[in-house]
């Protein structure tokens, strides 16, 4: 593989965590994706994991872009890195959707297709795929309740303590027993799509780095957790990560049975799924301002972020009792 230097790599834009350039290689356009600059946590941003999965599930799921190269010696970079195949399209980020898409029932099409492509992963046999020793299934629910309180405390301020044990205490007394564990892709949402320009057909799902089996409904309550709707608290406003408040999306229940009555897979106690996948968002962003105020970035963007992770662990608190749907 050659790459060519007479074009510089351009940076995509977007994005809190892994940075992605467009390459030409041999004539072809590819996407290097790296880990963000500064320090990385355990098992985070993992470009190995990733390179694995997307080879092995590119045969039997059509949105997964093809991976064709990992190197993990970071003197030739700084990081490991993958090279991975370049599908182009357009991606819809943000509360709001661009003018020239607006058309009616366009969210009930966005929404649609979101999970269907859930389905379409959550239906794979992860044996047939290669990927049948992927992650460590048993005690999934359990261990992802105690890693993520274990990271709020390490990352919350004081006065978020409080709230981080109720929230904690309520996953450990509500955790039901895990459905069959599937294919997982773990941070499931709109901005992860590349679409057809002009018919907005999924063409790719991209960010596979913390994919791997587990218990199905986590997949879709992450997904929810960016579902916004029009009367959530002014965090799940900002948070403004999909336009689902408006352009006639459904509303979060409704994708619920939609997802329920396709693949046959009890709901019944989705709650604790949404407590939890809410939970582990309000920990990520405490974790991004924890960055910011370490110095470890200077993004003014995580400068909010503080603020806001306060309210959305608010929010879950509320949903844990019963206040939100």
């Amino acid at each position: 593989m050659r790459l060519n230097l007479e074009h510089a790599p351009r940076q995509f834009a977007g994005g809190l965590a892994n940075l992605n350039y467009l390459v030409e290689i041999d004539g072809t356009d590819y996407v290097l994706r790296r880990p963000p600059l500064g320090e990385v946590l355990p098992g985070a941003n993992d470009m190995a994991r990733e390179h694995r999965v997307l080879q092995a599930l590119a045969p039997h799921y059509p949105y997964a872009p093809r991976s064709v190269l990992y190197c993990d010696d970071d003197a030739v970079m700084g990081a490991h890195f993958q090279i991975m195949e370049y599908r182009s399209g357009r991606v819809i980020s943000g509360a709001h959707l661009p003018p020239d898409i607006v058309a009616p029932a366009i969210g009930q099409k966005l929404a649609g297709s979101m999970v269907d492509l859930l389905v379409q992963l959550h239906a794979l046999d992860p044996a047939k795929t290669g990927l049948g020793d992927l992650g460590k299934p048993e005690g999934f629910l359990a261990r992802a309740v105690s890693g993520w309180t274990r990271r709020a405390e390490l990352a919350s301020k004081d006065e978020q303590h409080q709230s981080v044990r109720f929230i904690s205490a309520w996953l450990e007394k509500n955790r039901p027993s895990e459905l069959p564990p599937t294919l997982l892709h773990a941070d499931f949402k709109l901005d992860n799509l590349i679409l057809h320009p002009q018919t907005l057909e999924p063409l790719a799902l991209l960010d596979w780095d913390m994919s791997t089996r587990g218990d199905p409904l986590f997949d879709l309550a992450t997904m929810l957790s960016y579902w916004t709707e029009a009367g959530d608290p002014p965090a799940m406003q900002e948070l403004a990560q999909m336009p689902t408040a408006g352009y006639g999306f459904p509303s979060r229940n409704d994708v619920v049975q939609a997802y329920a009555c396709a693949t046959g897979r009890d709901v019944s106690n989705l709650a604790f799924y949404r407590v939890l996948c809410l939970f582990k968002l309000s920990v990520v962003f405490m974790q991004l301002h924890a960055r910011y105020r370490s110095g470890a970035t200077t993004d003014p963007r995580y400068s909010r972020f503080g603020e806001l992770s306060h309210g959305l662990l608010e929010f879950t608190h509320d949903l844990a009792q019963g206040r939100h749907v």
